[in-house]
């Protein structure tokens, strides 16, 4: 296992890199470059990117949010020319060592929450919350209003201003859009992207839908065990793998998610994984809870064995923390709680091991 650490790079991310190298046991990063949807990623950029986290002894071999543009989601003609820019940009990324491209399909939202900052009674502290009962209320253009006005006046991945100013236009192309029209979308981009991936040797893992069930009507197709072997059958390549993360399946308790691991690990098609816990909190309406077990109702234990057992060779990354200890930051990515959590995966990790 890689315990990584996600990071938005020094002009939009508060945490410098000595903190991420403090933490015991990380030894890199999933990164990003904060790029609109549909345009190249330059080598040059890339390379100073890389660079300035070498030159703090962090490893960078995976990077999240290389964005498939919505026309290449929906269809439309210029798809081509998307997904060449997009295809050139997985050749420059694995000339500067990258390995996994962590990506999604979800139509317009790559992921959703009610509250960003919802305190948490227990303790005081506060985390990400979603009640699908709140939805009723707000609607597609409210909540991403109120998503911005909560987010600190940080970029929220998925939430880019750019690609969302269109929202209105956007939602319409996905009018009376089934999951099967859309696998079909998704086909026609594996098929091109994926035999580039075999060349250069990089792995594209899909993130799974989040939460774990189709919102306002968007077919979603990225939220169960059953979906993602569609997704593999696509394009059936080791290049074309999931990236599993335990909150966004795990939403759903209908998910088994060590089950989930075990299936795709034991595929070898597990690219990467995001790990963290969630706290039910009725139909379709849960918080994000600490890493610890007992916080919320994900068996983290289990989750780490699976890892162990299937996939011992993945990137790991605490995925969205509390914010505790007054920090204030991008919400869900403070440094004090997903320090917390990697170390606790760690001791799981250790422990595991020592059996």
């Amino acid at each position: 296992m890689k315990m990584t650490f996600r990071w938005y790079g020094s002009q939009a991310d508060p945490i410098p890199l000595k903190y991420i190298k403090q933490i015991p046991g990380m030894t890199g990063l999933m990164g990003l470059l904060d790029r609109p949807a549909g345009v190249v990623w330059e080598p040059e950029e890339i390379k100073a990117l890389v660079d300035e986290v070498h030159e703090a002894g962090l490893e960078l071999e995976v990077i999240e949010s290389v964005n498939v543009h919505e026309d290449i989601k929906t269809g439309l003609p210029a798809r081509d020319e998307y997904i060449q820019n997009y295809i050139d940009t997985i050749r420059n990324l694995a000339r500067y060592g990258i390995k996994v491209i962590v990506y999604n399909f979800m139509p317009v939202f790559d992921w959703l929450r009610t509250d960003l900052a919802r305190v948490i009674p227990e303790d005081g502290s506060n985390s990400l919350y979603f009640d699908e009962k709140d939805l009723g209320q707000m609607g597609p253009l409210e909540i991403v209003r109120k998503t911005a006005e909560d987010s600190h006046g940080f970029t929220l991945p998925g939430w880019e201003p750019e690609r969302l100013a269109l929202l209105e236009t956007t939602l319409k192309q996905y009018e009376g859009m089934t999951p099967d029209t859309l696998r079909k979308h998704y086909k026609y981009f594996l098929d091109a992207v994926i035999p580039v991936c075999e060349e250069v040797g990089v792995r594209m893992a899909c993130h799974p839908d989040d939460p774990a069930w189709p919102i306002f009507g968007l077919p979603r197709i990225a939220h169960s065990q059953e979906d993602y072997d569609k997704i593999i059958k696509l394009h059936d390549s080791p290049a074309n793998t999931v990236c599993l993360c335990t909150g966004s399946l795990g939403s759903n308790p209908e998910n088994d998610v060590p089950a989930v691991i075990r299936h795709f690990g034991e595929m070898d098609r597990i690219g990467a994984m995001h790990v963290r816990n969630v706290k039910y909190l009725g139909y379709h309406h849960f918080r994000e809870a600490a890493h610890l077990s007992s916080t919320g109702d994900l068996d983290m234990y289990a989750i780490m064995k699976a890892i162990h057992d299937t996939c011992p060779d993945t990137y790991v990354r605490p995925d969205h923390g509390r914010m505790i200890w007054d920090e204030q930051g991008r919400p869900g990515y403070g440094l004090y709680d997903r320090a917390l959590g990697a170390a606790y995966l760690n001791g799981l990790w250790e422990a595991i091991e020592k059996q």
